[in-house]
């Protein structure tokens, strides 16, 4: 994509809380979910009162970052770097060099032309229903010989991908060696310089002096036609000696090629098991570095760069650029990004019980449930009921950015929510897709390079493929942008497709959470795990066990929708296994690779094997008598489960309507105060909801009035 045609998206909802609304985090977040969840990501500002201390030594912070060569991340960049390199090894297998030729003065995009073709029904379509005037047009061709023209670089030059592409020459089988014998004296071979396979010119050879009347040559007769004839026309393979007359192949050669030649067979082995080029500039650096030493380089790098101060590089300049390297496969960009560093060794920049010399004010927010350290505990998050301190979701990580450091199109594990915060330093430009319009942009992506996704179905889930958003925006999905500076945050919610990259260096902190909303959706996340065979991070049923045996502590809202996937789950009767006190690796399913925790399948002849209950019919070919059914809980155990949070939730309920009618505006009679007393202290099993807030508000107003009236009343007996 050209630089002229990325034009930046519409910018992501901003939200600005008092600071009243910005107490509890997850209650605001679900006060503006309505709204955010639309654009898939939002910007969260604090109030200017909220200023943590930043916690980590620039001079101790140690870290090894990643190598990204940013061009390669790109999906249509990168599919044309790939068709490229299978191009020319295909030429050079073939003993030929591929040079690219120029049509009206530019050099042209063989990709394109390709690709175009391939949209147009095929080279053979395009000669049949003379659609080249159609591609010349599609290739922004106006000279009217131009087709023509094309027409013979494509036979020239990709008619033969096309053929090993499909995989002829590998479904052709081998003549056999009888056959081969069958031919006369005549059959002498040339290799591809034109020598035969001696060595010597064909016109010096002289039969050798033996004492039978085999030929040495009747071996060497064309795989195709079975004929050594029109030796002149005969190659022999510098591998596996199989000959093939120039004109017998497909497609033709015109003139026979100079230095070594394989045969087609040999080529398409080759061509087919040659590496791919996926491993995305992620791997990892060979210097390690402090933050101090990583800034001054980033610095440099950025200032080189742009060959301007710092200061007089805008986040335009910038996000253009971007975009701009990101279309070229020539482009050489390298960078260095310190991605998913864990906190829990290295530090966190918000206060924690570990971090020494904090003063009187910065010890506020050591447990402020903004701090990243508690946000995933949260009463209302269901993560706090999962024991285990998952990297990346419980426990933050920690992200040291510079300029064009950047992160790819992804959702998050279990399609659960994020919060970044942006400790300090230069922007992070963010993009994002709702949740909604997740499997547009899938969509968009596969049928944008098909190629990279046909080889590797999951590879959205690898997290090293990222697409131009003005390509998003072309195809109907809606994409937002926002840039976010030092002190703010930015949240993505369920499911919702997130990109980016980094103005320059900096230090974000990120982790996720998962309010009550997220419980069905975690569900649809683990089906969509199945169906990619994807490892899941925690069992999703082992999770909303541990919430309906909690019942009477969980906040209501997770209690509603714990008790719809209970009902969701069913139950089957069997031995019991306590699969939570099991490895998560010796719990997987060997099919689709969820983390077992309700049940699983195994059989006597695999007894460290085990299935999910889709997948029996994939554990082994034994009679299913063979199997054993393990359990966690049985029938009566999780119908007790469920009756229990039924219960409490039916007391809530009830609770809730008593109170909004004591304390409604329209209540006529006077309000005793021993109910207000009683109903409040009722309500804690109800955790503090909005109803419970009014409550306590109206009880600490109550007992304020009592008071008064005791201090009147004293002062008139007085």
């Amino acid at each position: 994509m050209n630089i002229e045609n990325y034009i930046s998206p519409p910018e992501a909802p901003i939200f600005y809380p008092t600071c009243d609304e910005f107490i509890d985090p997850l209650e605001y977040i679900e006060k503006i979910r309505p709204i955010a969840s639309r654009s898939g990501l939002c910007k969260i500002i604090p109030p200017k009162e909220w200023q943590p201390p930043f916690c980590i030594n620039l001079d101790e912070f140690r870290f090894t970052p990643r190598i990204q060569r940013i061009n390669e991340l790109e999906a249509g960049t990168r599919a044309k770097i790939k068709f490229y390199e299978r191009l020319t090894k295909l030429f050079e297998s073939q003993g030929l060099k591929l040079k690219i030729p120029t049509v009206e003065k530019e050099t042209l995009d063989l990709a394109k032309l390709h690709k175009i073709v391939k949209e147009e029904g095929g080279y053979d379509m395009c000669c049949s229903q003379k659609k080249w005037a159609n591609v010349a047009r599609k290739m922004n061709f106006h000279d009217t010989q131009t087709n023509r023209v094309l027409k013979q670089h494509y036979e020239k030059l990709l008619l033969s991908y096309d053929v090993y592409e499909t995989g002829i020459y590998e479904e052709q089988t081998d003549i056999s060696t009888q056959n081969d014998l069958k031919k006369g004296n005549n059959s002498k071979t040339v290799e591809s310089n034109g020598t035969m396979k001696n060595g010597n010119k064909r016109k010096d050879i002289s039969p050798p002096s033996i004492t039978n009347n085999i030929d040495p040559f009747a071996n060497f007769v064309c795989k195709s036609c079975t004929r050594g004839d029109d030796d002149s026309y005969l190659l022999i393979c510098d591998i596996c000696d199989n000959c093939y007359h120039t004109y017998c192949l497909i497609p033709a050669l015109i003139e026979i090629p100079r230095g070594q030649w394989r045969c087609p067979k040999c080529v398409a082995q080759l061509y087919h098991t040659a590496t791919p080029t996926d491993a995305y500039g992620f791997e990892q650096s060979g210097k390690e570095y402090t933050l101090g030493e990583f800034g001054a380089m980033a610095d440099e790098f950025k200032r080189n760069y742009f060959k301007k101060p710092l200061s007089e590089i805008s986040c335009d300049d910038v996000e253009q650029e971007f975009w701009r390297i990101l279309s070229l496969p020539d482009a050489s960009v390298k960078i260095e990004y310190g991605a998913d560093l864990q906190t829990g060794e290295l530090g966190s920049g918000f206060p924690t019980t570990r971090t020494k010399d904090l003063t009187e004010n910065d010890k506020k927010y050591l447990n402020s449930p903004w701090n990243l350290n508690n946000f995933a505990c949260h009463y209302k998050s269901v993560l706090r009921y999962i024991n285990a301190d998952i990297s990346g979701m419980k426990v933050p990580w920690a992200y040291v950015g510079m300029c064009f450091a950047c992160f790819c199109w992804h959702v998050e594990d279990h399609w659960s929510y994020s919060i970044n915060y942006l400790h300090w330093g230069e922007p992070k430009t963010w993009y994002g897709v709702p949740g909604s319009s997740a499997e547009k942009l899938e969509n968009c992506m596969k049928s944008y390079a098909p190629e990279l996704f046909s080889k590797t179905p999951d590879l959205l889930h690898h997290l090293v493929t990222t697409m131009n958003p003005s390509v998003l925006i072309r195809d109907g999905v809606p994409v937002v942008r926002t840039h976010q500076h030092a002190g703010e945050f930015v949240i993505t919610f369920s499911r919702a497709y997130h990109a980016g990259f980094n103005q320059g260096f900096n230090f974000a902190e990120a982790n996720n959470f998962c309010p009550a909303d997220w419980l069905s959706m975690g569900r649809c996340a683990i089906d969509h795990y199945k169906e990619m065979k994807r490892y899941s991070v925690f069992s999703h049923d082992e999770l909303i066990c541990k919430l309906a045996s909690e019942c009477q502590y969980l906040d209501p809202a997770i209690g509603d929708a714990t008790k719809f996937e209970l009902d969701y789950i069913g139950v089957t009767d069997a031995d019991r296994a306590c699969f939570e006190l099991m490895p998560d690796d010796e719990r997987q399913c060997d099919a689709c690779k969820t983390t077992g925790f309700l049940s699983a399948i195994s059989c006597l002849c695999k007894p460290n094997i085990l299935v999910c209950i889709n997948h029996g019919d994939q554990l082994c070919s034994c009679s299913p008598k063979k199997y054993c059914l393990w359990y966690r809980y049985t029938i009566d155990e999780m119908s007790n489960m469920l009756d229990a949070l039924r219960e409490r939730l039916d007391l809530c309920q009830k609770w809730k309507i008593l109170v909004n009618r004591l304390i409604s505006n329209d209540h006529q009679n006077l309000i005793d105060f021993n109910d207000i007393e009683k109903h409040t202290t009722s309500g804690v099993l109800c955790l503090r909801d909005d109803i419970r807030i009014k409550m306590e508000d109206k009880l600490a107003e109550a007992i304020e009035y009592r008071q008064m009236a005791k201090n009147i009343l004293k002062r008139i007996t007085c």
